[in-house]
C-alpha cells in the first residue's frame, strides 16, 4: 500500500470515529432552559423554587435547567439555584432600565416564569404602568428567543403596614393580567396566566403581609406553577430502568428466579440479581 493510500485510509478511520463520538451529542435532547423572573418573592424569599426543581425531578422532568445571573443559595436541599430573582426590583424599574436584555442574553430561556409587580403597586406604580412594562418585558424576550414560551403570574396578595390600598390595586393588576395576555398570545410564543393569588392567605401564608413563609406560602406558589409549567414541557419521560445492578450483575427478568429468597437467581446460565431484593444494594 503507498504511502498517500494509507494516509487516505487513516483520514477516512479518523473520520468514521469522529462521527461515531460527536453523533451521540448531536442527537442528544438539550436541556429545556427556564428563567424564573420577579423580585424578592422569586429571589431571597423564592424558596419556592426549590420545592419546583424537586418536584420537577422526582416526576421525571431531568432534563431541565433553571437558568439565571443570580445564584441565592437561601433555601434548603439541592437544587438548581440560578434564578432573575432581584430584591427590590419592579417591574416598571426592570423595563425603563432595560435590564432584562442582559440577563436573557446570559441565560437565553425557552421558558421564562414571571411574577412581578409586587413592588410596582407598591411604589403605586399603577395597572397601565405596569402592564405597558409587561409588554416590553414580553417584546425583549421575543427578541431573544422568538419561540419563548411565557407564564406571568396574577401576583400575591399583600397588606403592609402604611399601604392600605395595596391589595385593591394588586386586585386591579390581577383582573387585568388575563386580557394582556390574551392579547399578546401568540401560537409561537405562548403567555400563559398563573393565578397565584386565589387562595393565598396573607396572615397565614407570609411573614410580613407580603412574602411567602416557608411553612405555607412558598408551598402555595410551587403548587401553582407546577401544573403551569409541566403543561409546557409535556408528558415527562417514563424512566428506563437499569439493566444491570449496582454490582454488576444482571437484574434477573422475574422474581420467581430466586427460589432461596436471597436476592439472586439464575438466567441464561448466569447468576442474576432479583430487582429490590436483598442482593439489590444501591
Amino acid at each position: 500500500m503507498t504511502k498517500r493510500a494509507l494516509g487516505a485510509l487513516v483520514m477516512a478511520v479518523v473520520a468514521v470515529v469522529s462521527m461515531m463520538i460527536v453523533q451521540p451529542t448531536a442527537n442528544a435532547a438539550a436541556a429545556t432552559r427556564i428563567m424564573l423572573l420577579g423580585d424578592s418573592i422569586t429571589g431571597s424569599n423564592g424558596c419556592w423554587r426549590a420545592l419546583l426543581w424537586q418536584h420537577l425531578q422526582a416526576a421525571g422532568y431531568t432534563n431541565v435547567d433553571f437558568v439565571g445571573t443570580l445564584r441565592n443559595p437561601y433555601c434548603s436541599g439541592s437544587f438548581d439555584i440560578d434564578n432573575e430573582g432581584h430584591g427590590g426590583y419592579s417591574a416598571t424599574g426592570i423595563a425603563d432600565n432595560n435590564q432584562l436584555p442582559g440577563w436573557l442574553s446570559a441565560s437565553r430561556p425557552d421558558i421564562v416564569l414571571m411574577m412581578l409587580g409586587t413592588n410596582d403597586v407598591w411604589g403605586n406604580r399603577g395597572t397601565s404602568n405596569i402592564l405597558r412594562a409587561y409588554t416590553k418585558l414580553l417584546g425583549q424576550m421575543r427578541a431573544n428567543n422568538p419561540n419563548v414560551k411565557v407564564l406571568v403570574a396574577q401576583i400575591l396578595p399583600m397588606t403592609p403596614s402604611g399601604c392600605g390600598n395595596c391589595n385593591a390595586n394588586v386586585q386591579n393588576l390581577n383582573a387585568a393580567i388575563p386580557g394582556w395576555a390574551s392579547s399578546n398570545s401568540t401560537s409561537r410564543s405562548p403567555v400563559r396566566v398563573v393565578d397565584q393569588y386565589t387562595g393565598f392567605n396573607t396572615a397565614r401564608d407570609t411573614v410580613d403581609g407580603v412574602h411567602p413563609n416557608d411553612s405555607t406560602g412558598i408551598r402555595k406558589i410551587e403548587a401553582r406553577w407546577y401544573p403551569a409549567l409541566t403543561a409546557l414541557l409535556g408528558a415527562a419521560p417514563t424512566p428506563t430502568a437499569p439493566a444491570t445492578a449496582p454490582n454488576g450483575y444482571p437484574y434477573c427478568a422475574s422474581s420467581s428466579s430466586d427460589p432461596d429468597g436471597d436476592g439472586w437467581g439464575w438466567e441464561n446460565n448466569r447468576s442474576c440479581v432479583v430487582r429490590g431484593g436483598r442482593a439489590d444494594t444501591r
